[in-house]
């Protein structure tokens, strides 16, 4: 599979919820991190989403937010993932930020030049990946 999202995370799935329209699905992924996804519930029967299985989750890098400092911070983002900046590399106007988790996935975030001079993000610094679980598309292996 190529795809043009940065960050590819291969998973099995913990558990999943059932709403009336959309569906909240728990992946683990290797390093043990879990990433919660919010998707329709007629995506869930297509694809055959259930415990126990395997999945990818896809994540576009501009939908990672990043920020510092976060302990004393609650966000209704379901995803908030604790790692280690890796690298910055600098564009005209935004910047790529990878983020190491203690598992060892990588997190791929594209934020502006000033924000990464604000939240003084350069490598070994700690962050956290911020992700709505709307913005995460589920695959399946064929």
């Amino acid at each position: 599979m190529k795809v043009s999202a940065r960050n590819v995370f291969k998973g099995k799935v913990a558990q999943v919820q059932d709403g009336a329209v959309n569906s909240e699905v728990i992946l683990t992924l290797p390093g043990g991190e879990q990433l919660v996804a919010v998707v329709t519930v007629e995506s869930i029967r297509h694809l055959g989403i259930a415990a126990g299985k395997e999945a990818i989750a896809l994540i576009k890098a501009p939908w990672v937010m990043l920020m510092t400092e976060s302990s004393d911070i609650r966000l209704s983002a379901r995803n908030c993932l604790e790692g280690k900046v890796l690298s910055v590399t600098d564009g005209a106007v935004n910047a790529e930020v990878v983020l190491e988790l203690a598992g060892g996935s990588k997190v791929y975030s594209i934020v502006t030049r000033e924000a990464v001079t604000e939240l003084g993000l350069a490598p070994g610094v700690s962050a956290t990946a911020v992700i709505k679980a709307s913005h995460i598309i589920l695959g399946v292996p064929a």
